[in-house]
């Protein structure tokens, strides 16, 4: 895997990439301390023998720029996500790129798909945003993070994440110990406060996506969603399937928020399939 910085439009972007083939562009969620890293770093070794496989950190995370002073609300950050990820796709002279969204990720991707059609084929998204739906407790609790910063808070913070925790029991303290150093950097956390303030419900409600945009887009989209998931629930994605023209739904069972990690095999599968990449077995 290779890490690599360039100039993405107006703003910087840290890139991770990996793999030839069919560009995919892989954008990450919205939890304190994510990244294209931390997000995709079981896909791209996986999907990068049969993908040009790419994970930037959106603006306002990680390692890419943190606008100063930074736009409030989701609304006004949509705007500069989607321009940044197509100043990379254009940085990068690629003509069309699938596309991996993942929660936040998600909803940006049905934007894209919206704003820009003949730059993307098939979308893949995963416990998406973009659909009404409460701020949940789980989710409230996780956007709430920066109340208590700590290695406690963020420990449990990846325990609603996964259906199971056994597959990282042993991990859990290193694993949150990175993430809060990460989610800690002054401008990580200036960024973040900026771009979900209370109350968490107008928050979610920015990221709705009309339903008479919804049916507009042509796409083929594979929607994944973990039953047992808590911080975007199932219902959501129930919403887009049912208004997206050309979307199927599959419900992954004993799975939360994270089916990229908790159900990695099964999700680089899907990824594959749907993609037309299967390797031959």
């Amino acid at each position: 895997m290779e890490r690599t910085r360039l100039k993405t439009g107006a703003v910087q972007t840290s890139l991770c990439r990996q793999g030839t083939g069919e560009a995919v562009l892989f954008i990450h969620g919205s939890g304190p301390g994510a990244g294209g890293h931390s997000n995709w770093q079981l896909a791209l070794p996986a999907l990068g023998d049969r993908f040009l496989c790419l994970a930037p950190d959106l603006v306002g995370y990680d390692q890419s720029t943190h606008p100063d002073p930074a736009p409030r609300g989701p609304r006004e950050w949509m705007r500069l996500w989607v321009d940044q990820l197509i100043g990379l796709l254009d940085a990068l002279n690629i003509d069309k790129a699938h596309l991996v969204g993942n929660s936040l990720g998600g909803a940006i991707a049905l934007n894209l798909l919206i704003e820009r059609p003949e730059r993307f084929g098939r979308a893949v998204l995963m416990g998406p945003a973009g659909a009404p739906m409460p701020a949940t407790p789980e989710l409230s609790r996780i956007w709430g993070f920066y109340r208590d910063p700590t290695v406690a808070a963020m420990k449990n913070a990846i325990r609603m994440f996964a259906y199971d925790e056994g597959f990282i029991a042993d991990r859990l303290d290193d694993i949150a110990t990175g993430r809060v150093q990460a989610a800690t950097r002054p401008e990580v956390a200036r960024s973040f406060a900026a771009m979900f303030p209370e109350p968490f419900n107008q928050s979610v409600s920015e990221l709705i996506v009309p339903e008479t945009l919804l049916e507009r887009i042509e796409h083929d989209i594979l929607i994944l969603h973990g039953v047992q998931d808590r911080i975007v629930p199932l219902s959501g994605s129930i919403h887009l399937v049912e208004r997206l023209p050309n979307a199927t739904l599959t419900a992954v069972p004993r799975c939360s928020h994270w089916v990229q990690i908790e159900r990695a095999e099964l999700f680089h599968a899907e990824v594959a399939r749907f993609l037309g990449q299967e390797k031959n077995t």
